[in-house]
């Protein structure tokens, strides 16, 4: 990741809207569908729910001044990381799972959708390790659990 060209910050209230706006086209480009919840309804979770549970972290563009990716973590687990469609493959979801590894207690868990591929593939070349999932989601879609231990 170009640390002159992206920032990483924690989300702020000014983040919020372009923030649900990247994760809902990344998610929806991940699994092919569009997002269960309205876009209220997901900016109200991203502000106020996951940030008791979760240090929530973005990258912003600074040639933009605009969201370009957010991590959700906390020391034992990634619950959310979505980087732009137009900025994937710069090196910014690697610097935010290292950052995640960094933070951790030398472990960390998370879940990917079994349709989404390139996370699979994303998450492996980071060293996690698939285990069996289950579709207790909301999008009722089976996943696979991946962990990594240092």
């Amino acid at each position: 990741m170009d640390t002159n060209r992206f920032k990483l910050t924690a989300l702020d209230e000014e983040h919020v809207s372009a923030v649900t706006s990247l994760w809902r086209d990344a998610h929806s480009k991940a699994i092919g569908i569009e997002p269960i919840h309205s876009f209220e309804s997901q900016s109200y979770f991203l502000s106020r729910i996951l940030p008791e549970s979760y240090k929530v972290s973005v990258v912003v563009d600074s040639k933009t001044d605009q969201p370009v990716a957010f991590m959700a973590s906390s020391d034992t687990e990634i619950s959310q990381l979505y980087v732009a469609n137009n900025v994937q493959g710069k090196g910014i979801g690697s610097f935010l799972v290292e950052r995640a590894k960094s933070d951790s207690r030398g472990e960390l868990s998370l879940r990917t959708f079994a349709v989404n591929k390139p996370a699979q593939q994303f998450y492996e070349s980071h060293d996690f390790t698939a285990q069996p999932g289950n579709s207790d989601n909301e999008e009722k879609l089976p996943d696979i659990l991946y962990t990594w231990h240092q």
